[in-house]
């Protein structure tokens, strides 16, 4: 009796700590943008680079939306001006809108939106 009560303790605090694992984060994100409409949408968290640029665009509110950046495990900014707009992937969300701007051309272009992985 003694064994199946240890067996059974060893079982209830393997099923305890197997169910207090916390889930890992998914590392793909992407932007999506129409610069016509000044439309954009994002996406992070997502287990698989095309379910990320799915979200994305999913969540952009223009059906003409295309996909501009997307990462893994980073992040990613999106940057427009009056010339054009421009994204890139970073290590940091501070290293994608450095780029971003700089692609863009400095200036008068401004960071719309950014999207970093967990």
């Amino acid at each position: 009796m003694k064994a199946f009560l240890a067996a059974a303790c060893a079982a209830l605090l393997a099923i305890e700590v197997h169910a207090a694992k916390p889930r890992k984060p998914a590392p793909y994100g992407a932007i999506a943008y129409h610069r016509a409409s000044q439309s954009w949408g994002t996406s992070h968290d997502a287990k698989t680079s095309r379910d990320a640029r799915i979200g994305a665009l999913q969540r952009c509110a223009n059906p003409r939306c295309e996909v501009v950046v997307s990462v893994r495990n980073g992040c990613a900014a999106l940057a427009d001006g009056p010339k054009r707009a421009a994204a890139a992937p970073g290590v940091t969300r501070d290293e994608a809108e450095t780029k971003a701007l700089r692609k863009c051309g400095g200036g008068e272009c401004r960071v719309i939106a950014w999207a970093c992985t967990p």
